[in-house]
């Protein structure tokens, strides 16, 4: 499905003729590089009360990848996703993300937590709350974004999966696939969501995430150390988390794991 917003074309992940407002909706939103497909996994999976959708965000996948940055900023993408959640005349949903996209859902539960019935946060960080780390991870995301400007989407992916954050992700077999696709995505969207997403611009939700009244799933690889010492922090905070930990498992869950993933997804939506 297409829809759009401000002039910019959205492409969704959806099951038109299934779609019926007896069901609660599940708003799925991928990483940084990836895009609406990479949920496509669970969505026979799910549950038959709820009803899964897929974006792909701006700058990823099919969705527009426009010039102007001022579309690029954490702001403008909650106004993108409530957009689209307007246009499809959902009230209240659950909403899941990945990484950025658990960023982008963050974000947007803070800004509307009418809407929100429960989050799952998949290796997801509120923020960055000391200054000069904000202005570092800034300076690095900038450079990053002049990587991609400079020499292409395809030699950043080479990159890009050679940090150490993926290393577990390079034994999956299907990894090969995996780079192929995010090869597909552009390199204006790609660096301009760097540049203007990046986790040090973005407002830092540690102080807030005691609002945050409805039930959240919080989901890392044990291999994660930076995400596990995260979500542990995050469970002190939340009034109501539940934290799983998955073993052999890096920064990626859904892809190094979608079983256990799965699982620990239809538990916690069953729970509901």
């Amino acid at each position: 499905m297409k829809l759009k917003v401000d002039d910019i074309q959205f492409n969704l992940h959806i099951n038109e003729s299934d779609f019926n407002n007896e069901k609660t909706p599940i708003v799925f939103l991928h990483g940084f590089t990836g895009r609406a497909s990479d949920w496509q996994f669970i969505f026979n999976k799910i549950p038959p009360k709820f009803f899964p959708i897929a974006i792909d965000l701006i700058g990823h996948g099919e969705t527009d990848s426009p010039e102007n940055q001022d579309y690029y900023s954490c702001h403008a993408i909650v106004n993108q996703i409530d957009s689209i959640i307007n246009q499809l005349n959902i009230k209240k949903f659950i909403i899941a993300g990945y990484s950025m996209g658990g960023r982008a859902a963050l974000a947007y539960s803070y800004r509307h937590p009418q809407k929100i019935k429960a989050a799952i946060l998949e290796s997801t960080s509120p923020g960055i709350e000391d200054f000069i780390l904000k202005k570092e991870r800034v300076e690095f995301d900038f450079l990053l974004s002049d990587k991609i400007k400079n020499e292409g989407v395809e030699s950043f992916i080479e990159y890009w999966f050679n940090i150490p954050l993926f290393e577990s992700l390079k034994k999956h077999p299907y990894f090969g696939d995996e780079k192929k696709l995010r090869n597909q995505n552009s390199a204006t969207g790609l660096a301009n969501i760097l540049s203007c997403f990046s986790t040090g611009l973005m407002p830092s939700f540690w102080e807030k995430l005691s609002q945050f009244k409805f039930p959240v799933l919080l989901l890392n690889g044990e291999s994660d150390e930076k995400y596990s010492d995260i979500n542990n922090k995050m469970k002190d905070k939340l009034p109501n988390a539940t934290h799983k930990s998955i073993p052999e498992c890096g920064h990626n869950v859904h892809l190094e794991k979608p079983e256990l993933f799965t699982k620990f997804v239809l538990e916690f939506l069953n729970s509901l």
